[in-house]
């Protein structure tokens, strides 16, 4: 599917409406980001074992900091930022997950990647609502982390699929997104308009 599509839950919607969207998007994405602080383990297993039943393939979910809850359903990994156990203690006992971490600097991107980091998401490069009042990073930070990283970076943050070629120009391996779909009116539709935009600007 060439550049990366990450789809992150919005912690807005129930495990119903998540659910429902996810089983129509997900042909078009490469990964299903789970970020539901709110949501209970049980929560989080029976999206996990619904999304399953309705063919949503496990090695598209990541778990957003829930290790436990990751290895246990046998899905792709876990993403990790700055509060989460560390990157080379999740790769020591849980071998088989993918890792990505979330960094804001470069120094935070090299450790993670000396840890061992699948993949490293930055952000947020554009401003957008979920950081009111926070100044974007910006395009120039992007590239200056994708520059001294040799695993993929995926960027965050007020992406539409208008600003996606300008992205992925600075060596971005693609995006991630949870608005922009999971809130769109018509998420499917915005899910195809991503990868497009993604197949010709990529």
């Amino acid at each position: 599917m060439g550049k990366q599509l990450h789809v992150i839950s919005s912690g807005k919607q129930s495990v119903k409406q998540f659910v429902s969207i996810v089983e129509k998007i997900h042909p078009y994405v490469n990964f299903i980001h789970f970020r539901e602080r709110q949501w209970t383990a049980q929560e989080h297993l029976k999206a996990i074992a619904t999304l399953q039943e309705k063919g949503v393939p496990s090695d598209k979910i990541i778990i957003n900091d829930r290790v436990d809850i990751a290895f246990v359903t046998k899905v792709a990994g876990v993403q990790l930022t700055h509060h989460s156990l560390d990157v080379a203690i999740v790769r020591k006992h849980f071998p088989l997950l993918k890792i990505g971490r979330s960094v804001q600097t470069k120094d935070d991107a090299q450790t993670a990647e000396l840890a061992g980091a699948h993949w490293l998401i930055h952000g947020h490069i554009f401003p957008t609502d979920s950081k009111k009042g926070i100044t974007p990073r910006g395009l120039s930070s992007l590239e200056k982390i994708v520059e001294n990283s040799n695993v993929p970076v995926i960027a965050i943050g007020g992406i539409t699929p208008e600003r996606v070629n300008k992205v992925i120009q600075t060596g971005a391996q693609g995006i991630a997104v949870l608005s922009g779909i999971l809130l769109a009116d018509d998420p499917e539709k915005a899910a195809m308009q991503y990868r497009q935009a993604l197949n010709t600007g990529g």
